[in-house]
């Protein structure tokens, strides 16, 4: 089962995908694949993480890999990747194409995921050709994982819908 939860920042989906990959586990711990990459110092970040691992408690075993997310996922396992945008940043360097192909080799594997993808499309166009490219792959790679998922969440307020 491949599962994705998608919204905007604090609106509630690493809750609902964690519950989500808690129901899919069932008699084994599952894994959570967190991809951040603590290399920045960033102070509010690290009191972010503080409060996903509060949250979480000791529900998960805990895998920490920004960049290849095929080398951490194994067949007959359940998975909580938080969080795709994370993990396209980290990997702003590379190509679409290569992205997308980490992608569905990831799909091919017979394990359960949860992925969680942060709404960042529905600004402005950022002036900054960085940033763009950031947009342009957050969308490009939710349209992909909305394709590959066998169900999608979009979550607002605390509230998910499920639109697949």
């Amino acid at each position: 089962m491949r599962v994705l939860y998608y919204g905007g920042q604090k609106s509630g989906k690493s809750s609902f995908a964690e519950r989500r990959t808690l129901e899919l586990s069932q008699h084994s711990k599952p894994f959570y694949v967190a991809t951040y990459n603590n290399s920045y110092s960033d102070e509010e970040m690290q009191e972010r993480i503080g409060k996903h691992k509060k949250q979480r408690e000791e529900k998960f075993i805990t895998i920490e890999e920004p960049f290849n997310l095929v080398k951490v996922i194994q067949s007959d396992e359940t998975y909580l990747i938080d969080c795709i945008s994370m993990w396209i940043l980290n990997n702003l360097h590379k190509q679409e194409e290569e992205l997308l192909k980490e992608l569905e080799t990831l799909a091919k594997t017979n394990a359960n995921m949860v992925f969680v993808l942060n709404n960042v499309n529905e600004g402005v166009i950022p002036l900054d050709k960085e940033s763009r490219k950031f947009v342009d792959l957050t969308g490009i790679i939710g349209q992909k994982l909305a394709s590959l998922c066998d169900e999608v969440y979009e979550v607002k307020l605390g509230i998910g819908v499920q639109i697949k």
